[in-house]
């Protein structure tokens, strides 16, 4: 899956961009669908949790746009792992009736 990385006000390694991207390429296999993703990194200055994740999923004639805030970065990603997965296989579902 093509994806875009947004790191805003900081450089994300590649460390953690490749993570995000296996994470990323597994939802292939709930919905074979999609087009490509944008990513959006940002820290914030508030409280723990403070690292912020949002992904734009593009799927054919949809975007899926999910955001969570964690201690770090793969938490969140994690979180939006799970919501995008369910949501990948709600808009395939839709899609088949």
């Amino acid at each position: 899956m093509k994806t875009n990385f947004h790191a805003v006000n900081f450089d994300a390694d590649q460390k953690l961009l490749a993570l995000i991207q296996k994470k990323l390429d597994r939802l292939e296999k709930f919905n074979d669908r999609i087009i490509d993703a944008d990513v959006y990194l940002k820290v914030n200055n508030t409280g723990k949790q403070n690292k912020t994740v949002e992904v734009k999923v593009h799927v054919a004639g949809n975007s899926l746009v999910v955001s969570r805030d964690a201690e770090t970065f793969e938490k969140a990603m994690d979180l939006i792992y799970d919501v995008l997965k369910r949501q990948l296989k709600r808009d395939k579902e839709k899609k088949e009736k």
